[in-house]
């Protein structure tokens, strides 16, 4: 139970991703830029990755590090998170994303609200023991 508690805590940390039906699947290129999660500890750079779309983290806040640093890794910045992302109809995403804290790679699901709030969705097991949390564009890794 610890262990699935972990997990979610972790992905509820890196992913972040969801958007409304109303939206064109062109309109996906919103999705592009810096966003930051709810608690402002890891942000990710949303770009296109040849016929797909990927995240990499470009900040992450010390304690984000050191977490990361406790599971293996040498640095969570440069970390690619996101992969093969492509639309899925509806202005919807889906695609993969990697949780460096438990070292697993999941399918996840963005949804973008608007062209700065996205809702992103990721599940345990298909769709049981899902989570989502809302991200914010930003204009800088930093700002």
């Amino acid at each position: 139970m610890r262990n699935l508690k972990l997990f979610l805590v972790a992905l509820a940390a890196i992913l972040g991703l969801t958007a409304p039906p109303a939206m064109a699947e062109s309109d996906a290129v919103l999705g592009l830029g810096i966003w930051r999660n709810p608690h402002d500890s890891v942000r990710l750079e949303i770009k296109s990755c040849g016929a797909s779309t990927c995240g990499y983290v470009v900040w992450a806040s010390p304690k984000a590090q050191a977490d990361a640093r406790k599971s293996g890794m040498d640095t969570l910045i440069g970390q690619q998170l996101l992969r093969d992302f492509e639309p899925t109809g509806n202005g919807a995403m889906r695609g993969k994303v990697f949780v460096p804290t438990l070292k697993v790679t999941l399918s996840g699901q963005a949804d973008f609200i608007d062209a700065r709030t996205m809702r992103a969705r990721g599940c345990v097991i298909g769709n049981f023991l899902c989570k989502s949390q809302i991200w914010t564009k930003v204009d800088s890794p930093l700002g």
